[in-house]
């Protein structure tokens, strides 16, 4: 088998409904925009898919295909993935691949080999699981009243556990933190997810606050450029570090954080950060070799694929926004979300896919991609 075709499918994503924003500092919910869908074509008549829900991919996928991939790939075995992975890091050198660009190949030859053997991508993957818990990983909101609300709504929405994006002020958020857990008690799993907002001193002051509330992990209070910095932090607060979720380098990188000893939780692992499936699974085989743990970042269905075949992951993230908030399509009153079953990975579903794309959309969810 070889692949003969690799074609680009721009695709209109809709902004969030309602919008939201993030912390100070950082642009709010994405606004309708093109994404783009990467088509991968046999000889054989088998096919992989993988879809990039970034606005603006699309113009940028079309670019790289034309100047670099389709050369590259049209004649490959598509069954030769680990090939393939290397050849992406080589191109990289040169190309400078955008990070979310960089696993979109490995996830359309993940997405072909799944179709190929009739079964979901996580099971080719090395099925560990066929559900998982899901936490309410919230927007930021206007003050602690309303986080408090939401939070009761995740839990009677059936969400055990809640992580929160607050504001990026180190203070402010320290208060909110443990506010949040005065008001949902001891047994109710939280943490705390930075969004890069904290320089060092900062990070510090709010990881004893973090500490103090007994949270289960803190995740990037700083951008993942100075390991050094993440050491300092380690060895400065007793809460946990999640890390290495936007640092370029996959498992290579990662590495890095765990030697240095500022990966006291364990590493982010994710198709669209990690380069694909292949790059996120040696994450978590990595973090596994060290007793830590590689928890997925982010929605979408991708994503559930590597939360069913990771061992060493313990949630599935999934965004909550708006007020009244709504659990995402597939998580069950429980706060369960269940396997994947159909064959591959699956296009979400809920959006104006052209019709050579129809028969990849998942007919399992419905919520579009959102990031």
């Amino acid at each position: 088998m070889h692949i003969t075709e690799v074609e680009c499918h721009p695709v209109r994503v809709p902004g969030a409904s309602p919008p939201f924003v993030w912390r100070d500092g950082l642009l709010g919910s994405p606004s309708e925009g093109e994404a783009s869908v990467l088509r991968i074509r046999t000889d054989e008549g088998v096919e992989g898919v993988a879809m990039s829900p970034r606005r603006g991919s699309g113009v940028i996928l079309a670019d790289l295909l034309d100047r670099v991939l389709r050369e590259e790939l049209v004649g490959q075995d598509p069954l030769q993935r680990e090939w393939l992975w290397h050849r992406m890091w080589e191109l990289d050198r040169t190309e400078e691949l955008p990070l979310y660009l960089l696993g979109l190949v490995d996830t359309a030859l993940w997405d072909l080999a799944g179709r190929l053997a009739d079964r979901p991508t996580w099971q080719m993957l090395g099925g560990y699981r066929t559900s998982i818990p899901a936490y309410a990983s919230t927007v930021t909101y206007s003050s602690v009243e309303e986080y408090l609300d939401i939070a009761d709504q995740a839990l009677e929405l059936g969400y055990p556990a809640i992580k929160l994006h607050a504001w990026g002020d180190a203070r402010r958020d320290a208060r909110l933190s443990v506010a949040l857990r005065e008001h949902v008690g001891d047994d109710i799993p939280l943490m705390f997810d930075g969004s890069a907002g904290f320089d060092l001193p900062d990070a510090i002051h709010l990881g004893h606050a973090l500490s103090d509330a007994g949270y289960l992990w803190y995740e990037e209070p700083m951008r993942e450029f100075s390991v050094t910095a993440y050491k300092r932090l380690a060895d400065a607060v007793a809460v946990p570090l999640l890390v290495a979720e936007t640092s370029d380098g996959a498992h290579m990188n990662s590495a890095d954080f765990i030697q240095a000893g500022a990966a006291t939780f364990g590493v982010r692992a994710s198709t669209q950060l990690r380069g694909g499936f292949t790059g996120a699974m040696r994450t978590a085989h990595l973090a596994d070799a060290y007793r830590l743990r590689a928890e997925v970042h982010g929605p979408e269905i991708p994503n559930r694929h590597l939360c069913m075949a990771i061992s060493n992951t313990t949630y599935y993230e999934s965004l909550v926004m708006g007020n009244p908030i709504s659990r995402e399509s597939g998580i069950d009153t429980h706060g369960l979300v269940h396997a994947p079953t159909g064959p591959g990975v699956a296009l979400p579903a809920g959006l104006d896919y052209p019709l050579a794309l129809q028969a990849f959309v998942d007919k399992e969810t419905v919520t579009p991609p959102r990031a």
